[in-house]
């Protein structure tokens, strides 16, 4: 099996890719919020996690669960929602997970590279669960 057959049958792959490109996304929001609306870091980052979780919802509509997106202008807001509200918690997890090792984890777990390795993990399998059990149901 090739990897585009492996890409194309694989949900989680295709979820994972999403994710990923979402990654280079928020850091060109991030960068652009900073420098070009002279937001501070923090407020950049909102706005960043904003256009970023709305891409990343788009891609995943379109690519990863695109036989269960929704329809009609309320089904899709609802959805976005849901799917903003999903990655939010992901974000949660993920952020325990790093901020656990870091803090409470031998080395060389307590690394904050390899913490936000574990953290991202961790985030990307909870934001994965929850978009396909709870905002793209058949």
């Amino acid at each position: 099996m090739t990897l585009f057959e492996r890409v194309r049958s694989s949900r989680f792959l295709r979820f994972a890719i999403v994710g990923g490109l979402g990654f280079f996304v928020n850091e060109a929001v991030l960068f652009a919020a900073i420098r070009f609306l002279h937001l501070d870091p923090y407020a950049g980052g909102i706005f960043a996690f904003l256009v970023t979780v709305t891409f990343t919802w788009w891609g995943n509509r379109m690519l990863t669960f695109r036989g269960e997106a929704a329809h009609g202008a309320r089904g899709i807001a609802a959805e976005w929602f849901k799917f903003v509200t999903a990655n939010t918690l992901g974000f949660l997890a993920n952020y325990a997970v790093y901020v656990s090792l870091v803090t409470f984890a031998p080395t060389p777990l307590n690394s904050p590279y390899i913490a936000l390795a574990f953290g991202t993990l961790v985030g990307l399998l909870f934001n994965f669960t929850l978009s396909k059990r709870f905002v793209f149901r058949a």
